[in-house]
């Protein structure tokens, strides 16, 4: 197999506002290969779209303390100065926002954007950078392209905003594609739309994506393995397939017991979580998701699950991993009417 796309070795990102310490990834461990599709999913707050800004280093520098390996592409993210750093986003990597009504910048025109994208990374003119951003714009299906590059995003609808705002990510050809709740702020309609373009324009050109999402379902439809995520950790991933049929760890099992697809049968309450994620400033010494987890022990909250390896690029961090079964069995006895 060749070298992944994306490596994370032991990453951290900490935040250092003033009189704060947030400890908002700890310890994530992470490999895409060439032309895969990774789906990050979790609540909100549990460090998706941290880690996910860390491999651009988009974080403010002079509040963001990173430690560990992040590399992209080859290149040694961390170490890299502001001209690398200049060069490999949006050349090597670019990226997908939730919004791009906010992301966009609305005094330009779409064309005008995607011109000045193309001429900063590659030596075209400013015809030839627009008959490329011409063809990006038909590639991404946007009707009517050649008007639409002289609109301003507040002319655009929202899934032909963010239809753009995926022809700015392509427009230099980029190896990596990161994907930021793309289709959170869209009607359920314009969602599919948009998934099946980006799984279209993946296969078509072959690009390794890191979705970020906390709908299951959306991350089903893309992603060739999933990663879940919680208080900065990711506690188990593998292949979608096989998360979504057999989760081991409790979080997983929780999260999937939650979705109302499938789940609200007859005479049967949607599963919830209860509690709060944790205070990141604060994290506990144990597993993070103990104080909401119902099969957790004294042992689960002294110290962090190791990492345990559970079959082909299967793996889960739960102490009780062995035990849960038999645990989930009693349960369900327990459920059933006397």
């Amino acid at each position: 197999m060749s070298d992944p796309m994306i490596r994370l070795r032991e990453l951290y990102v900490e935040f250092n506002p003033p009189g704060k310490r947030i400890q908002a990834v700890n310890g994530v461990d992470l490999t895409v290969d060439r032309g895969e599709v990774v789906a990050l999913i979790g609540e909100s707050g549990s460090g998706k779209s941290v880690t996910l800004r860390a491999m651009m280093r988009l974080h403010p520098e002079k509040t963001t303390r990173y430690s560990g390996a992040l590399e992209v592409a080859g290149q040694d993210v961390l170490g890299m100065g502001g001209g690398a750093l200049s060069q490999l986003r949006g050349k090597r990597v670019a990226m997908i926002f939730q919004e791009p009504l906010l992301a966009l910048d609305p005094v330009y025109t779409l064309g005008e954007q995607i011109v000045e994208a193309i001429r900063r990374h590659e030596p075209l003119g400013r015809a030839e950078a627009r008959a490329r951003a011409l063809q990006l714009f038909e590639r991404v299906r946007i009707p009517s392209p050649e008007r639409r590059l002289d609109a301003y995003p507040h002319e655009m609808s929202g899934g032909m905003r963010q239809r753009a705002m995926i022809a700015l990510a392509l427009a230099c050809n980029p190896q990596v594609l990161l994907a930021d709740e793309p289709t959170t702020a869209l009607d359920a309609t314009v969602q599919i739309q948009i998934l099946l373009l980006l799984r279209d324009l993946q296969r078509e050109l072959g690009l390794s994506i890191v979705f970020v999402t906390h709908d299951i379902g959306a991350a089903a439809e893309v992603a060739d393995r999933m990663a879940v995520m919680y208080a900065g950790r990711i506690v188990e991933e593998g292949p979608a397939s096989e998360l979504l049929t057999r989760p081991r760890h409790p979080y997983t099992r929780a999260l999937l017991g939650s979705r109302d697809e499938g789940a609200l049968r007859k005479g049967r309450r949607l599963d919830t979580i209860g509690g709060a994620p944790p205070d990141l400033a604060r994290l506990p010494a144990g597993c993070a998701f103990a104080a909401r987890c119902a099969f957790a022990d004294d042992a689960c909250r002294a110290a962090v699950p190791e990492r345990r390896e559970l079959g082909a690029r299967h793996a889960a961090a739960c102490r009780r991993l062995d035990e849960l079964p038999a645990l989930l069995a009693v349960r369900a006895d327990e459920a059933l009417p006397s």
